[in-house]
C-alpha cells in the first residue's frame, strides 16, 4: 500500500532519525548533502564546517530538507520539508544548539578516544575550534509532507508485469 503519512507519522519521523538531506540552491547550482540533525518543531538544528552548502545557503535561504526510513524495497517513510535556513551567531544560541547535537548523536558515538559529536568538524575532539570554522544553524520548517509504502509481503516475483 502506497500513502501519505499523517502528521503525526511525519513529526515521529523527523524526531527519531539521525540522517537528513538538505537541498540548496543558487546561482544555477543545486547541491544536496546529508546532515546530522536534531528535531524540535517547528525547527531542524545542524552544523556545518564552512564550503559549499554554507555558502549556498547564505546565498540563498530557502532550502528542502529530507529524511527516510528505509526497512527494505517495500516498506519506507519519506518526509520532504522545505524551509528557511537561519544561521546561529549568539554565543547562546549556538551552545544552546550544539548541546542539542550532543545530547542526540552522543549515544550513537563509539567510545574511542577520537569520537566526538562533531565528527566531520575535526578529525580529534581536542581540535575543534582550531582547524575549521564551525557554523551552527537551523532550518525553521514551514511547509512538510510524507508518503510511505508498507507491505507485509514481497509481490511474487514469478508474475509477469
Amino acid at each position: 500500500m502506497l500513502g501519505e503519512l499523517d502528521n503525526n507519522t511525519l513529526e515521529e519521523l523527523l524526531k527519531t532519525e539521525l540522517l537528513g538531506r538538505i537541498g540548496c540552491h543558487n546561482n544555477g547550482i543545486t547541491y544536496i548533502v546529508p546532515v546530522h540533525y536534531v528535531y524540535e518543531s517547528p525547527y531542524i538544528y545542524a552544523h556545518s564546517a564552512s564550503g559549499m552548502k554554507i555558502d549556498l545557503m547564505r546565498k540563498n535561504p530557502e532550502v528542502c530538507f529530507e529524511v527516510d526510513h528505509v526497512e527494505n524495497f517495500f516498506n519506507w517513510k519519506s518526509a520532504i520539508c522545505w524551509g528557511t535556513f537561519e544561521e546561529l551567531t549568539s554565543v547562546e544560541e549556538s551552545e544552546q544548539a550544539m548541546q542539542k547535537l550532543i545530547r542526540r548523536i552522543e549515544p550513537y558515538l563509539a567510545k574511542a578516544e577520537d569520537s566526538h559529536p562533531s565528527h566531520g568538524i575535526a578529525d580529534m575532539a581536542h581540535d575543534i575550534g582550531s582547524s575549521k570554522e564551525l557554523v551552527l544553524y537551523r532550518i525553521k520548517l514551514n511547509k512538510k509532507t510524507g508518503r510511505f509504502e508498507q507491505r507485509n509481503t514481497p509481490p511474487d516475483r514469478t508474475q509477469e508485469i
